[in-house]
């Protein structure tokens, strides 16, 4: 199961990384980072993006090419992986464990409200 959302650090358009990518208008492999973000959080790859799946994060071979030239992806059989993304993001098991924790405590607080209000119509 993948993830309603992904971090994106807000110092991301000065980061070194992508500012080479944009001072050699490489704007599109840019862009193309940003949906790779997604794509891993949506599908729960944690952060591998496969070969075949290029065309839907809007890029081909070159804007590949140029995230591993930055340091943005690194080779891995078959696809890339997100370089960083375990230390960024959360994983899909950690996202599951705090939503099973957030429901736990929602039902824990429905249950004392209910016994709240039973003792308040006794």
């Amino acid at each position: 199961m993948g993830l309603p959302w992904v971090r994106l650090d807000t110092q991301m358009p000065s980061n070194p990384k992508i500012v080479e990518l944009i001072s050699t208008k490489k704007y599109r492999a840019a862009f193309a980072y940003v949906a790779s973000l997604t794509y891993a959080g949506a599908h729960g790859t944690d952060g591998y993006i496969p070969e075949n799946c290029l065309f839907l994060i809007h890029a081909t071979r070159a804007e590949a090419d140029a995230l591993v030239a930055v340091g943005l992806w690194k080779l891995s059989p078959g696809g890339w992986d997100i370089n960083g993304w375990d230390e960024f993001q959360v994983s899909d098991e950690a996202a599951k464990k705090r939503r099973e924790r957030a429901q736990k405590g929602g039902i824990a607080k429905a249950q004392k409200a209910a016994a709240k209000a039973a003792l308040r119509s006794v």
